[in-house]
Formats: C-alpha cells, structure tokens, sequence
C-alpha cells in the first residue's frame, strides 16, 4: 500500500497547510471557543435562574440543538440565511454571508451548548453558602455571580471546558463543505490537484491526532494541578 506513498507532495505543501490552513482552523477554534464559552454561560445562568420563561427557553434551545448534527447546522445557516437576510431586509435577491462568519456563527452557537451544561455543573457543585454569603455583604445577584460563583466555577471547570475546545478543534474540519481554507480543506484540495489524496489524508489525520493527544496531555496536567490547589 505504501510502495508508492509520496513524501515529497506532503513537503511541498507544508508551507500552505500550516501557514494558512493551520491559522484558519485555530483562529476558527479560538474565537469559537470564545464565544461559545461567553454565550454558553448566559444559557447557564438562564437554566438555573427562577425568572419564568428563562430557564424554559434556554432548556428547549439546548435540546432543540442537541438533537442536531452539526453538520446540518453548518447547510443551515450557509443556505438559509442569505434567504431570511433576505425577507428581512426586502432585497430582491438572497444576501451572501462570509463564509468564515457563517462557520463562526455556526460553531460558536452550536457548540455553547455542549459549554452552557460545562458550566452549569461548575455554578451547581459549589456550596449553596458561597451565594448565601455574597448576599449576606449587601452583594446583588449580578455582583454574586460575576465576583464570587462564575470564577469559581470557570476554574473548576476549566479543564473540561478546554477538552471541549479540543472536540471543536477537531469538529472544525468539517467545515470543508463550504470549500473553505481550513487544513483538511487545504489538504483534500492539494490532494485533488496533485492526485495524492491518500498521502494528504493520511497526513491531515496524523497532525489532527497529534495536536489533539498532545492537547487532551496537557489538559489533563492542569487537572492534576488544579485538583491539587483545591
């Protein structure tokens, strides 16, 4: 099977898998992972607030998404939002999205739900005390939560949250069906071009493995340290 393998294509393309395609699949995992994280918190805070509808509206949005392939998600926003953009705004004929944006937008929404449940578990395994106490000093609930329960809870979390970001980093590859830049696009289109798709593939999948132990190690690093401050 590997009489034939071609080093050379993959040296050759390193300089375009990594120096672009590489950046656009962290930048995409990063910023993701950012807002995924920021909007997945809201959604925690709404699930455990007693505010009615909040935690009624922020249950169904996480269900509703988690019964969704993400892939789906992904065609969802690329094909139908030009035509909602469209009705919106009364243009004659469909608005095109950045196809960056819409796979930012995608992930970020998508994957806060995965982060909104992280974080729900961090705010609900600290000490109901810890709340009763910022209460007892005059503190109001937005004062509670942003000094005393979220960074608390961030911490504790942080571990899982970052095992997360390496599922997204992972899940980022799937962004190829919008022919976009990231390294397995990169790599499958190199392949194409140079008829040696099972080199490029084999490649691709060996640089995922590699970031992806090397990350889930360090990972679980932080957890023995963290687990050793508490």
């Amino acid at each position: 099977m590997f009489s034939n393998f071609d080093f050379q294509v993959i040296i050759d393309a390193l300089p375009y898998l990594f120096l672009q395609g590489m950046v656009f699949t962290l930048k995409l995992t990063l910023l993701a992972a950012i807002f995924g994280t920021i909007f997945g918190t809201v959604l925690a805070l709404m699930r455990l607030s007693g505010v009615w509808p909040l935690p009624q509206i922020a249950g169904a949005y996480v269900n509703f998404v988690r019964s969704l392939p993400l892939l789906l998600v992904i065609f969802w926003f690329f094909f139908l939002v030009p035509f909602i953009a469209q009705k919106m705004v009364g243009s004659p004929r469909p608005i095109p999205i950045d196809p960056f944006l819409t796979a930012l937008i995608t992930f970020s929404l998508f994957e806060a739900v995965f982060f909104s449940e992280i974080m729900r578990a961090g705010i609900q395994s600290l000490p109901k005390g810890q709340v009763a106490a910022g209460y007892a000093l005059g503190l109001s609930y937005t004062q509670v939560m942003r000094r005393i329960v979220l960074p608390q809870a961030f911490r504790n979390m942080l571990p899982v949250l970052l095992t997360q970001t390496i599922v997204l980093f992972q899940d980022t590859s799937l962004v190829y069906v919008l022919s976009l830049n990231d390294f397995l696009g990169i790599a499958g289109k190199i392949g194409q071009r140079d008829g040696r798709l099972t080199e490029m593939y084999i490649f691709a999948a060996l640089v995922y493995f590699l970031i992806s132990f090397a990350a889930s190690q360090a990972v679980r690093r932080l957890q023995a340290h963290t687990a050793i401050i508490r």
